[in-house]
C-alpha cells in the first residue's frame, strides 16, 4: 500500500468513527428522550442502581442500533454543509407556517375555490437515501404531498393548487437539500 492509500484508509477509518459516535450520542440521546427518568409528577422515580442499569442498557442498545445501521447505511463520503442545512431547516420551517396559514385559508374560506392536481417534479437528486430525504422533507410542507415516481425520473405531487409556484419551490428545497449534503452528484 502506498502512502496516499494508508492515507486514505487512516480518513475512511477516522470518517467512520466519528459517523458511528454521532450515530450513538444522537440515539443514545433519544432514548434518553423516551425514558422515563425526571419525569416531573414523581412517576418513574427509582433508585439509583435502578437508574444506572437503566443507564447502562440505554448506553448498549444506542451502540448496538449505531452498529446496524452503519452496516445497514454506511457512511458515505463528503462533509454535512452545516450553514446550509441551518438555511434548509429556516426555509422549512417558514415555509411550512406560510403554506399552513394558505391551507386554512383556502379550507375555510368557501369562496376560493380549490383547485387540486398533479405536478410532476424532475429531480436533479439521484435515486437513493438523498432522494427519500427530499420526498419526505417535502411531504412535511402543508399543500404538497408526493404521490409516487412519474416518468422520467420524476417525482409526482399532488397540490392543493397547482397554479402556485410549486415548483420553484421544491426546485429550491432540492437545491438547498444538494448543498447541506455536501453539494454532491446530482442526476439529469
Amino acid at each position: 500500500m502506498d502512502g496516499r492509500g494508508k492515507a486514505q484508509g487512516q480518513t475512511d477509518g477516522r470518517h467512520t468513527a466519528g459517523s458511528a459516535l454521532l450515530r450513538w450520542v444522537g440515539l443514545f440521546g433519544f432514548w434518553l428522550l423516551l425514558s422515563d427518568h425526571g419525569a416531573p409528577d414523581g412517576i418513574g422515580a427509582a433508585n439509583s442502581a435502578e437508574i444506572g442499569a437503566e443507564l447502562a442498557v440505554g448506553l448498549l442498545a444506542a451502540a448496538a442500533a449505531a452498529w446496524v445501521s452503519l452496516r445497514l447505511l454506511p457512511p458515505a463520503p463528503g462533509r454535512l454543509r452545516y450553514a446550509a442545512l441551518v438555511r434548509l431547516a429556516w426555509r422549512f420551517l417558514w415555509q411550512s407556517v406560510v403554506a399552513g396559514i394558505g391551507v386554512a385559508r383556502l379550507a375555510f374560506a368557501p369562496r376560493l375555490a380549490l383547485q387540486p392536481g398533479c405536478l410532476n417534479y424532475p429531480l436533479k437528486i439521484p435515486p437513493g437515501p438523498a432522494r427519500a430525504t427530499f420526498g419526505a422533507l417535502t411531504s412535511l410542507v402543508p399543500g404538497t404531498l408526493p404521490v409516487g415516481a412519474g416518468p422520467a425520473d420524476t417525482l409526482v405531487y399532488h397540490c392543493l393548487d397547482p397554479s402556485q409556484p410549486v415548483a420553484q419551490g421544491l426546485a429550491a428545497d432540492e437545491a438547498l437539500l444538494i448543498e447541506a449534503q455536501g453539494g454532491g452528484q446530482t442526476h439529469g
